[in-house]
């Protein structure tokens, strides 16, 4: 919420916790996630609180995250109902046959991708798309060479956590003229919260753009 971003007592980004910060306010529960913290940090801070760590690789681990959380958090059937609402709205998306082929990039100079062992590769699964980097783990670096030969029909440019815009388009076009590329919201394929209640209806309307 609006209010509580600007109002509330922050405490570091994701890799630099402000470990004494966190402390002062003697919190009943800590939330940390495998992939975004320092395990060194979340050891030391689960050493005097409660930490509740999550590992999301797919849209069944964020919904059973979500299912947790409301548990512990006295909100058990908040959390119920969120998920559910979230699972059908994904299983009313309509698949898309076959699924087109693409490459998502997170980062530039160098290009850095999507593999198969992310959350994003199953929003990509579920959005309609194959993967072409699929056989690689986690986020590596490709050259141009490589996604060119990938195979790939479109390259889906994240909003995050590099900014990809309009003023990248024509360089990819010019580096890549044989696969088209689309800029993509980044939150819609790899926020893993209550954001997936959106992120249906977005997958549904980047299809229909790319149908055009």
């Amino acid at each position: 919420p609006e209010e509580w971003f600007r109002t509330k007592t922050r405490t570091g980004g994701t890799k630099q916790l402000n470990i004494s910060r966190i402390i002062s306010l003697q919190p009943d529960l800590i939330l940390a996630n495998k992939e975004e913290n320092v395990k060194e940090q979340v050891d030391e801070l689960a050493a005097s609180f409660p930490v509740w760590v999550s590992d999301i690789s797919n849209l069944a681990d964020a919904l059973t995250m979500i299912r947790e959380l409301g548990r512990i958090t006295g909100r058990e059937a908040r959390g119920m109902e969120i998920a559910g609402q979230i699972n059908a709205q994904f299983d009313a998306l309509p698949r898309q046959q076959p699924p087109r082929n693409a490459a998502y990039l997170i980062w530039k100079e160098p290009f850095m991708c999507a593999g198969g062992d992310t959350f994003i590769h199953s929003m990509l699964e579920a959005a309609g798309f194959s993967n072409v980097f699929a056989h690689k783990e986690r986020y590596p670096e490709v050259s141009a060479a490589e996604i060119a030969a990938s195979g790939a029909e479109w390259l889906l440019l994240s909003s995050e956590p590099f900014p990809f815009a309009a003023k990248h388009l024509g360089t990819m076009q010019s580096l890549f003229p044989g696969i088209r590329s689309v800029l993509v919201d980044g939150e819609m394929f790899s926020w893993y919260g209550s954001r997936l209640l959106h992120a249906p209806a977005y997958f549904r309307q980047l299809q229909e753009e790319l149908a055009r």
